[in-house]
């Protein structure tokens, strides 16, 4: 290291701080902006800092209800599509069962995928409340566009796809086909974009500096999953009635209908919203921490995390995100902040592209040791979403009868549906005070404990339906669609992976949440809906791995067109050992796993402005 490298090292941070400050300033290459995470009432514009107080009229529980009222009605609506699309596909379209399966798993996966878009706009440009408004009206799009194409193209003769099969639907057309699948992933588009930011605006209604508000803001995920599960329970019971009977275009008529009251709700509570503006693009500068590391490659860096370059008082270089604290993981990053003679040359202008603050290093650091977790709670999904598919499928080749009356293989869901309701009950009012007398934590159990269980208990729903399975292929008789186990069996199945959800999606939306920086909190929020996303593409991945190992010779394979001559058990089976692989994993990841840590925010007086004549003249080192 040269020597003016060390002698920069030496130098007292406040100093450091404020000789690039004022160089950057005396060049003109940093303004003085205001926080973008301002907080603006439609009435009564305000630009208000985070620790500066928050007008009571804004925001609360009043405007979050209204918008756990729209998470409700845009779920519904999305289940309305997606509860029965694996018998869609099978009964009007005409695929096999794991061609549909495969079809399925990769619309989920696209649904979550673009999560990862309304994040990102949401973050960089558009803020919460637009993003929210332009994705539903893209789901609205797509759901009335799905109501034609069933209408006028796919379901011929009317009544056709019925769980009977009585009438069989005609060939769809080349047109119909091509509409279905525009519209229905213009319901991806939309639902995907709008989930992780309507957590996020949800979140954002709580003031995180009031210990009261944060208390019900964490409450706040816990019933955001109840309202998404709520939803879906008409859709599960109702809509999967209507649809199981052949009145697909009822069905999907009623989801564009929730759709729209959900937007029209969720508009008239503009006035009452709580508002934080877009932090910038993040993605440039998570590439100028890499690119200016990379300058550096050969420097040194100070032994001290107070040496670093930050900006001084309150204020933080990134706009809207408070400050972050130094740590050290990746200890390579910090190289973007350590400061060098040309950092502070009299001429050289302050550029970002060679010295990011502290803050902007611990942005990336933040998702970097997120990232590990986050790949540990794939194979989770993976389990989750066979409970949109092959657990439909088990369900419609078993005994469905109980007296005169048929119950819809999808209908099964409530269950699962029911128990995340029951579970959520018991985890809050039961669970949290019992763990936290033994844990200390108010909470009760922390996220990453709470994601472990859930882990857990999704081993054992996957077990449960193997057995399952295994059970209704020994009463299975020659010549016969279904076997005569009743579908009942399926119930502890649904029970455990409601119940794990409670645990695994409820944690990983609290744990992203509040790891997130200020700045990418949308993005925070999308890494569960992501994490949904490659489940479902893992989950087609491995199928077609299974299909294409077991069906060598003349054998039917695991997963065939009959269930009847297959082994759906032991994919099941196969899923229990994954899951348990990635159990052990997970505990290594967590063990490592160091939480963000925010400069605590207190309130700021004009005595701790700086004038300029104030601040420390540059100096040539």
């Amino acid at each position: 290291m040269a020597a003016t490298d060390l002698e920069l090292n030496n130098v007292a941070p406040a100093q450091v701080g404020s000789i690039v400050e004022t160089n950057a300033a005396n060049s003109g290459s940093i303004q003085n902006e205001p926080r973008s995470n301002s907080i603006i009432s439609n009435d009564d514009p305000i630009n208000e800092k985070p620790n500066n107080k928050i007008k009571r009229h804004l925001g609360g529980w009043r405007s979050a209800g209204l918008l756990l009222v729209n998470q409700g009605l845009v779920t519904l609506a999305f289940f309305g599509v997606g509860v029965n699309l694996v018998l869609f596909l099978t009964r009007v379209l005409g695929h096999s069962n794991a061609s549909a399966a495969n079809s399925v798993s990769k619309w989920t996966g696209t649904v979550y995928i673009f999560s990862l878009v309304g994040a990102f706009l949401s973050d960089s440009y558009w803020g919460r409340y637009l993003t929210c408004a332009i994705f539903q009206v893209i789901a609205i799009l797509g759901l009335v566009l799905l109501s034609i194409a069933s209408w006028f193209f796919l379901i011929k003769p009317a009544g056709c796809g019925d769980a009977y099969g009585d009438l069989e639907c005609r060939p769809p057309s080349t047109a119909g086909v091509a509409i279905f699948y525009v519209s229905i992933y213009l319901v991806a588009f939309g639902y995907g974009g709008h989930q992780p930011t309507i957590a996020t605006f949800g979140a954002d209604q709580f003031n995180e500096n009031d210990p009261a508000e944060r208390h019900s803001r964490s409450v706040f995920f816990s019933y955001f999953y109840f309202a998404l599960n709520a939803g879906s329970l008409f859709s599960n019971t109702i809509l999967v009635y209507y649809e199981d009977r052949g009145q697909w275009t009822i069905g999907f008529l009623a989801s564009a209908g929730s759709a729209i009251v959900g937007l029209v709700l969720f508009m008239l509570g503009t006035r009452g919203y709580k508002y934080y503006k877009a932090c910038g693009n993040p993605l440039k500068r998570v590439t100028q921490v890499f690119v200016a590391a990379a300058k550096k490659w050969n420097v040194s860096v100070p032994a001290n995390g107070g040496k670093l370059y930050e900006l001084e008082g309150s204020e933080s270089a990134i706009k809207g995100s408070r400050k972050i604290l130094h740590s050290d993981e990746f200890r390579f990053l910090d190289k973007a902040a350590t400061i060098t003679v040309e950092d502070v040359c009299e001429k050289t202008k302050q550029n970002p592209w060679r010295l990011c603050t502290v803050t902007q290093v611990e942005e990336v650091k933040a998702v970097l040791k997120m990232l590990p977790i986050w790949l540990c709670t794939i194979i989770y999904s993976v389990v989750f979403t066979q409970m949109a598919s092959l657990f439909v499928e088990q369900g419609a080749v078993m005994n469905t009868k109980v007296g005169s009356f048929d119950i819809p293989a999808a209908s099964m869901s409530v269950f699962d549906i029911v128990s995340v309701m029951v579970f959520t009950f018991v985890y809050r009012e039961l669970l949290v005070p019992v763990t936290g007398k033994f844990t200390g934590n108010p909470h009760g159990l922390t996220e990453l404990q709470r994601m472990g269980i859930g882990l857990l208990i999704g081993l054992l729903s996957m077990l449960a339906a193997g057995i399952t399975e295994f059970e209704r292929l020994k009463l299975v008789k020659p010549g016969d669609e279904s076997s005569s186990l009743s579908i009942f069996w399926q119930a502890p199945q649904y029970v455990l992976v409601g119940a794990s959800e409670v645990f695994m999606y409820v944690g990983q939306l609290e744990f992203f949440n509040s790891q997130a920086p200020d700045g990418i909190k949308s993005f925070g929020s999308s890494l569960c809906m992501a994490s949904i996303s490659l489940g479902n593409f893992v989950s087609s991945f491995i199928i077609n791995i299974v299909m294409g190992i077991t069906t060598r010779g003349s054998n039917p394979g695991w997963i065939p067109s009959d269930l009847n001559v297959g082994h759906m058990d032991r994919f099941f089976f196969l899923l229990v050992v994954l899951t348990a692989l990635d159990f052990v994993g997970y505990l290594f990841c967590a063990k490592w796993y160091k939480y963000i840590n925010v400069e605590a925010e207190q309130e700021k007086s004009t005595d701790d402005e700086m004038d300029e004549d104030d601040r420390v003249e540059l100096c040539r080192v």
